[in-house]
């Protein structure tokens, strides 16, 4: 390296570690752990970076560029080097100065901002020492009127065998609370703490030292498929003799934001894994046993939607039949905000090529669920529309119907908007983004879409606001193995919820049981595994997928502590 080339080096390195006079590291830390510890980690060992890149070293770094995260191509082609006024504008606006990311919560406060930038120039300096804040300003205490929401804090309350109930008829009118940021903290397990589950259950640690487990699916030999999506790796866990902990192979790797794999086609031999990447779908030819990819996969969809960014997960369901692929798609953004008008005459003409409720603009062919003719050159297209974020899809084995798991949408208050699972209609508009659960309009939409109302599909069964429903699967009809659970549990449905963040009161956390009644879901659900929550209302574990071993136990990654737990059933049969 050239000595010119040193001293433009030291002068960037420089530039890029200097804060705003006057700025507070300790206050930096405390608006970090608040708002970004559930996406990142700033520092070694901190317990943050559950869905995003780490943030340790940032400053001075090309954007885009850290190792283990798939980032969207809009923030790789940005050209962006993070020094303070460049960290300043993007944490200020982010979808502003990088359209297409997917980082859309913005920091809105200045002077939390150039706390959090001197946070990151200590701590890449050495100079930070950490201390009593001084300089930070706690959220505000939940407002106290008349009129909130009884039992917001009911949390408190959920134990295995609670039963829940939305009513669709009485929600809250929007915005009945402001609407909070309130990020799960996430903390060391606390001495006490303790997994709750019915009589009869156990739950141990089957695997730690994950990176940010998701996804599970079972392999017709018992072996585990397991995505770790920001780190773009597919994994096999081969189970011990007695089931309790297994052996780790990687797969592949080097995938984009990987999230949805399913085996096809359905049976004791599969010849692909099907993978669906953040924006393609690819897959990779597969025997039964296998730890390791024997080559490189193949496309199958190139594109699934002409936009980037926002949420990334996608999922993947074959029908009972093997003929139709169908893959879920995330909106772009909350609630459409960037998404243009259109006449009625031109909504007409989109829908008639794309169907009913289809959005447009930066969320085509987002918000929805897309079907797919194996073994087909057609394209794709849309078989239900008006789904915010179809995090988890599967296909129910007794009826052969379609099912979501959705993530709705945020900032209308603590109890709206409900997220859900359902059974999809192919044709069914579910709301998104003009209504929800039913024919109550999003006030930030008013009046865009009086053509839509009494056409909304209502969900099946509705969860307590801002839970983030994230995990869906099918006990089975016939369960097998030493594990498995009693009669009562065959063919009903566990659902997993990651956890609130636009909640004043957290809810979440935990693995309930949704109940069905001759295959159909009688609209409660009831908790299974509670305890995640401490009594300070923070969280030493965020639970997001699940899935059936073949000795009947059930598996649930947790992505905020990195491990995968056991349930068992140890009870009388």
């Amino acid at each position: 390296m050239t000595i010119r080339r040193k001293f433009a080096l030291a002068a960037l390195l420089c530039a890029a570690a200097v804060p705003a006079f006057g700025a507070d590291p300790n206050a930096g830390k405390q608006t970090f752990r608040a708002q970004c510890a559930l996406c990142h980690s700033a520092e070694p060992n901190d317990n943050g970076g559950a869905q995003g890149p780490s943030l340790q070293g940032i400053m001075g770094r090309t954007a885009g560029t850290a190792a283990d995260f798939g980032y969207t191509q809009a923030l790789k082609d940005s050209g962006l080097t993070w020094d303070a006024e460049t960290l300043d504008r993007f944490l200020a606006a982010p979808t502003q100065v990088v359209p297409g990311t997917s980082m859309v919560i913005p920091v809105a406060d200045a002077s939390d901002r150039e706390n959090l930038i001197a946070y990151f120039s200590a701590l890449q300096a050495g100079t930070f020492r950490e201390e009593a804040p001084r300089a930070f300003r706690p959220p505000p205490p939940p407002p106290e009127q008349p009129d909130a929401p009884k039992g917001a804090a009911d949390w408190k309350n959920d134990k295995p065998g609670r039963v829940h109930r939305i009513d669709l008829a009485n929600l809250p009118k929007p915005f009945h609370t402001p609407s909070a940021m309130n990020w799960p903290r996430l903390v060391p397990k606390p001495e006490n703490a303790q997994l709750q589950l019915p009589p009869g259950f156990e739950v141990d640690v089957f695997l730690t030292d994950l990176s940010a487990p998701r996804t599970m699916k079972l392999a017709p030999n018992g072996d585990i498929l397991l995505v770790e999506t920001l780190a773009g790796r597919l994994k096999v866990l081969r189970p011990t003799a007695d089931g309790k902990t297994a052996t780790v192979s990687v797969f592949a790797q080097g995938l984009m934001q990987p999230y949805g794999v399913e085996f096809y086609p359905a049976g004791p031999n599969p010849e692909w894994i099907y993978v669906a990447e953040m924006n393609r779908v690819v897959r990779y030819a597969y025997r039964p046993g296998q730890t390791e990819a024997s080559g490189v996969p193949e496309i199958v969809v190139p594109q699934l939607s002409p936009t980037g960014g926002g949420h990334y997960t996608r999922d993947i369901a074959f029908s009972l039949d093997g003929k139709r692929m169908f893959v879920s798609v995330g909106s772009q953004s909350n609630v459409a905000e960037d998404m243009p008008k259109k006449t009625p005459e031109e909504i007409r003409a989109w829908e008639a090529e794309h169907g009913l409720g289809a959005a447009w603009g930066p969320e085509e062919n987002r918000a929805a669920v897309l079907v797919f003719e194996v073994g087909s050159d057609k394209p794709g297209r849309i078989f239900a529309t008006g789904i915010r974020n179809c995090v988890t899809m599967t296909v129910q084995p007794a009826t052969g119907e379609l099912w979501c798991t959705t993530n709705e949408r945020d900032m209308l208050g603590d109890d709206l908007v409900p997220d859900y699972s359902t059974r999809v209609k192919e044709g069914a508009f579910y709301g998104w983004p003009w209504y929800y659960m039913g024919d109550n309009e999003d006030p930030r939409l008013a009046g865009d879409r009086p053509d839509l109302k009494g056409k909304v599909t209502l969900p099946d069964v509705p969860y307590q606001a801002h839970s983030a429903a994230t995990g869906f699967v099918f006990y089975p009809e016939k369960p097998s193995g030493a594990s498995a659970f009693p009669a009562e549990y065959a063919g009903e449905a566990f659902a997993v919820l990651h956890g609130s963040w636009n909640r004043a009161f957290r809810t979440g956390h935990k693995v309930v049981r949704v109940p069905m009644k001759d295959g159909v879901p009688t609209g409660e659900y009831i908790d299974f595994m509670t305890g995640f929550i401490d009594e300070d209302g923070n969280a030493w574990g965020r639970p997001v997928a699940a899935v059936v071993a073949a000795d009947g136990s059930l598996l649930v990654s947790d992505d905020g502590a990195n491990v995968i737990y056991r349930i068992s059933y140890t009870g009388r049969k």
